[in-house]
């Protein structure tokens, strides 16, 4: 599912709503979940998970064509784990 994809079907199940201030309300919500992970910040949404930022030490990697060593700089890196009532959803 995409983004465009999630705005029309909440936009349908909610006929009371302008299409526009669906897309303004999911916009909002994902720029917030954007600005909290930048600050370091967890993200917890009950019953689906919580991102949070892990960070990622430097590394020697290596050029999959070439096969040389190539320095790998340190990154923060967003985290993804899925709650407890999503994972009984997807075992079911």
């Amino acid at each position: 599912m995409i983004k465009s994809e999630l705005i029309q079907i909440i936009a349908d199940q909610n006929p009371h709503l302008y299409h526009r201030d669906v897309e303004r309300i999911v916009n909002t919500i994902l720029e917030e979940v954007i600005e909290a992970l930048a600050q370091g910040n967890r993200v917890e949404l009950r019953g689906f998970g919580a991102f949070s930022v892990k960070e990622r030490d430097a590394r020697t990697g290596r050029n999959p064509r070439t096969g040389a060593a190539v320095e790998v700089q340190a990154k923060k890196v967003p985290f993804f784990k899925t709650g407890k009532e999503l994972r009984e959803r997807l075992n079911a």
